[in-house]
């Protein structure tokens, strides 16, 4: 390929300067190529003294900024952290606070409750006593009229079965010996 770039060089060279292109006319190549470096050299001069002296401020001034948000966003992120620790904090101690207080309350409403209990049961006691008493009386009073009740009738039964008239005293007497045991 090489050969026949030359091959293709020296034939435009033969033709003379007025045919063709002047990049590949052979005799101008030297020129060409001192234009080439000087071309180089100054855009290398003026990119190593201008242009890449202010990307790299740009990119230092980037880096520094990334850092200096970076910095921002640990500190933000430390008060987040403490501001975290103290709300869990605080809400620790308001349940705690709030199950002392719920503690007292159940603990004075129990109190209140054992007074209340045994004031209603000293009354319920004091109603079964009196209704005890009551029917115990009725009871005594029953059972001594039930003794008299029991020899009437048996005065009565005791009077059609033979007849004649029975005494008093001795049905009385009777009906208690049976009421005793």
């Amino acid at each position: 390929m090489i050969a026949s770039i030359s091959t293709f060089a020296i034939a435009l060279a033969v033709e003379g300067k007025k045919a063709g292109l002047p990049q590949l006319n052979v005799n101008d190549f030297a020129p060409q190529l001192i234009w080439l470096a000087l071309s180089f050299l100054m855009l290398y001069l003026l990119m190593s003294k201008v242009a890449l002296p202010k990307v790299g401020s740009v990119i230092e001034e980037r880096a520094q900024r990334i850092q200096r948000d970076l910095d921002e966003a640990g500190r933000l992120k430390s008060e987040t952290e403490r501001a975290i620790a103290d709300y869990e904090a605080s809400l620790a101690s308001a349940r705690t606070r709030a199950g002392g207080i719920a503690k007292d309350i159940r603990d004075k409403l129990g109190a209140e409750t054992d007074v209340e209990r045994h004031r209603v049961d000293a009354q319920v006691a004091a109603q079964v006593a009196d209704a005890e008493k009551r029917i115990t009386d009725t009871k005594t009073k029953a059972m001594a009229e039930v003794g008299q009740i029991a020899a009437e009738t048996a005065e009565a039964i005791i009077g059609q079965l033979q007849g004649k008239a029975v005494s008093k005293d001795a049905v009385a007497e009777a009906v208690k010996s049976v009421l005793r045991g």
